[in-house]
């Protein structure tokens, strides 16, 4: 097992180091701002949305390790997904950081999200990790105002 966590945190190392997608999307007809006022992350997620589809997503902002490669991964994983798919990702994914579910059964589920199941053990890095998911949520709802954590 300790090899697997040695894997995973070099997975979220290298996408903090190099993250995905890391750019404003030019054609986005998307947007939203985040905001971690705890460990002062900021994010903004970028989204082309066609016929209830991303087609295209990234982000841009300062924040964590696990802030950031949470944004890489998450962005990743969901070009080419509907909106109910990435409802059903979202809710698998905050179940694995908060500890509600066995990790084993959401790895299949979640690809290489899955990453994160470390995050449950360190309950203040939640809100990291889920920063730029709500914030994607916000950026698919058309919401204007800044998501924050709190």
């Amino acid at each position: 097992m300790s090899y697997l966590n040695d894997l995973y945190q070099e997975v979220i190392l290298d996408h903090n180091r190099k993250p995905r997608n890391f750019r404003e999307l030019e054609d986005a007809n998307r947007k939203a701002d985040g905001y971690n006022p705890l460990c002062g992350d900021k994010v903004t997620v970028y989204i082309r949305l066609e016929d209830d589809v991303v087609k295209d997503v990234s982000f841009k902002g300062s924040g964590c390790a696990i802030s950031t490669a949470s944004a890489s991964l998450m962005t990743e994983t969901l070009k080419g997904k509907t909106r109910s798919e990435i409802a059903a990702l979202f809710k698998a994914f905050r179940s694995l950081v908060t500890g509600k579910s066995d990790a084993t059964v959401k790895q299949a589920e979640l690809g290489k999200l899955a990453v994160f199941h470390g995050v449950s053990e360190f309950p203040v890095r939640v809100k990291c990790a889920t920063l730029a998911w709500h914030t994607l949520q916000a950026a698919l709802e058309n919401q204007q105002e800044t998501v924050s954590t709190e």
